[in-house]
């Protein structure tokens, strides 16, 4: 499939303030997530491919992650000004995004199936995020969100044939993806291994300061990141589970559940929020995409 398949359609609204996409999507829940799901996006061919053929990511994992952050959060939060032109913006970045692998096989980073993988792992990820750390969410709000998600998907460029038309439908095709399109490559050995030594956020940062809390981080995104990956994959992938380490996130998500009761939900999305006014709101931003928070 060709790149031109991949376009922003005008007329597709951004997430509604208030509705499932809005709460579920950026809850502080959903970011421990985050690791989990870019190991998922790098274990597809094209994906691992164009990140270890044009990406920072092994010298610079921290902006990296902080673009990504300030992206995602655009296009959900953002407000539909700020949406569209952050997707206009990510199919441009990407457009010359090309090149063979080390399999031999071309690629190109907005080759549908690959940019539609990315979407998935993003619409499930908060799924999952709210049914292990949190109540989970009932029939009524699997179907809005998902709703919401396909939209978020037209948003970034994605076209109707290309998403699944329900929930049951796209868990369908989920499974397919792991099961017969995922696999191991160098990018996935790259997240594994930052995520086991996590490189310092700021190079100033003291090494003794920084190593107790980079064990401690390293040893829960693992814990998260390998426990809650699909069994087939996590075989593939060469990941060790054990019974002992399902206890311990199990354990370690009663912990999650408790202190979220002790949080209002409204300041559960506050971080994401936070970073989606900072990226329309920055100076540089253009001015006609500066609006409150969310599509209306």
């Amino acid at each position: 499939m060709e790149s031109r398949d991949v376009e922003v359609p005008a007329q597709i609204r951004a997430p509604r303030r208030g509705g499932v996409v809005w709460r579920c999507f950026g809850d502080a829940r959903a970011i421990l997530m985050g690791p989990q799901l870019l190991l998922l996006q790098v274990s597809h061919p094209v994906v691992g491919a164009g990140v270890a053929d044009h990406s920072n990511f092994r010298a610079e994992p921290w902006p990296r992650l902080i673009r990504t952050l300030l992206s995602l959060t655009t296009v959900v939060y953002g407000g539909q000004e700020a949406a569209t032109a952050e997707a206009r913006r990510l199919l441009h970045v990407h457009s010359g995004m090309k090149g063979t692998d080390s399999h031999g096989r071309r690629y190109h980073a907005l080759n549908p199936e690959a940019y539609h993988w990315v979407h998935a792992t993003l619409v499930k990820g908060p799924v999952d995020a709210q049914r292990l750390f949190g109540k989970g969410m009932t029939a009524g709000e699997l179907d809005e969100y998902y709703r919401g998600m396909r939209d978020v998907g037209r948003v970034w460029g994605l076209k109707e044939h290309h998403l699944p038309p329900d929930w049951p439908s796209f868990l369908d095709y989920y499974d397919e993806m792991v099961t017969h399109r995922l696999e191991f490559n160098p990018s996935v050995q790259d997240v594994l291994d930052e995520l086991a030594h996590p490189a310092k956020p700021f190079r100033r940062l003291p090494g003794p300061l920084w190593s107790p809390f980079a064990r401690l981080a390293a040893h829960y995104a693992l814990l998260v990141t390998v426990g809650t990956l699909p069994p087939v994959l996590r075989e593939r992938l060469h990941l060790t589970w054990s019974p002992r380490q399902e206890r311990a996130l199990r354990r370690f998500a009663r912990v999650v559940r408790l202190l979220m009761t002790l949080v209002l939900p409204p300041l559960r999305i506050s971080f994401s929020l936070a970073i989606a006014y900072w990226a329309t709101h920055r100076p540089g931003t253009d001015p006609a995409t500066r609006r409150p928070l969310g599509a209306w």
